[in-house]
């Protein structure tokens, strides 16, 4: 079932670990992992992330679910189940098996690059963008333009957080939503 929960934030907030100094010294990581040792905690999240884009909801048709790795695909499946649609993994490079498109971006110190399978959405179909955290946005625009690049179009992209004041939304296509904001 498809809700607005409105003590999710801080149920999410309250199980979230920050973790100083991670992965180097300034920066503050956002540990999610606890959220999935909380018994229905992370089907709570996929409901909420579902919920904007879901047609009963008067969103647009979505066809797929795509997930950046790692930690979207804790959440990606989730919301295509309660979307009832397949999932597209988005993988670092070199993971998946056959044909790939693959797409460089920019890093604050250097690049990255993302693949998904060439074949995994296609022209006429809606794609959300599912992933945990919304920093920069480098990462998920590279996402967004992966699924364009197959002819498919996004639809939206839903995230448990947003850190503040890297202003990731504005390098996004499409609209985002997020459950949390929190400081960069």
């Amino acid at each position: 079932m498809i809700h607005d929960d409105m003590a999710l934030p801080q149920a999410v907030r309250a199980v979230i670990r920050d973790v100083a100094d991670f992965p180097r010294p300034g920066i503050t990581f956002r540990d999610i992992t606890p959220v999935f040792g909380q018994i229905g905690l992370p089907l709570r999240i996929a409901s909420w992330m579902a919920a904007a884009f879901a047609a009963d909801a008067g969103g647009e048709r979505i066809d797929a679910v795509a997930c950046v790795e790692a930690r979207g695909f804790m959440l990606g499946p989730l919301v295509a189940r309660e979307l009832g649609v397949g999932l597209i993994p988005v993988r670092k490079p070199n993971k998946l098996p056959r044909a790939t498109l693959r797409q460089d971006y920019d890093l604050e110190y250097g690049t990255d690059a993302l693949e998904m399978h060439a074949d995994a959405c296609g022209p006429g179909q809606r794609v959300l963008l599912v992933d945990d955290v919304l920093a920069t946005g480098g990462t998920a625009a590279a996402a967004c333009r992966l699924i364009q690049r197959a002819g498919a179009g996004v639809a939206g992209a839903a995230f448990l957080i947003e850190l503040d004041g890297l202003d990731g939304a504005q390098r996004l296509p499409v609209a985002s939503r997020s459950l949390l904001a929190l400081p960069a």
